[in-house]
């Protein structure tokens, strides 16, 4: 996961919309107050996204400070779930997933009906 560059362990989704104008301190405010969690807990990556899904932010405690995580897609989105407001635990396949824009708690393959016969 991430090349395991900060030994990350498990990844929590923080579904619904987050304000991505917050920093570490209100991230990690975010974990203990809205899903009881614990943001100093080593090698755990939280996930947040906002109302715009082009971009998560991600934050990570490594033992003696955070790393603070920022992606943003140049073109498409990610399929972020929106309706619970409960952190969810992912697995590696999973997170893979959510890199490729698939809903990793609900990943659906979209039907494609062609219109012309070739």
């Amino acid at each position: 996961m991430l090349d395991n560059a900060f030994e990350i362990k498990r990844v929590v989704l923080a579904t619904g919309r987050v304000d991505l104008r917050k920093g570490v301190l209100g991230l990690a405010t975010i974990i203990g107050a809205d899903y009881d969690k614990n943001p100093y807990e080593k090698g755990t990556l939280f996930l947040f996204c906002g109302n715009r899904s082009d971009r998560i932010k991600g934050l990570l405690w490594i033992g003696t400070g955070f790393v603070l995580l920022y992606i943003r897609l140049e073109d498409g989105r990610f399929s972020w779930p929106r309706d619970s407001k409960e952190a969810a635990e992912i697995t590696e396949e999973q997170f893979n997933l959510l890199m490729l824009g698939i809903n990793p708690l609900k990943p659906k393959v979209k039907e494609v009906y062609p219109t012309a016969v070739i």
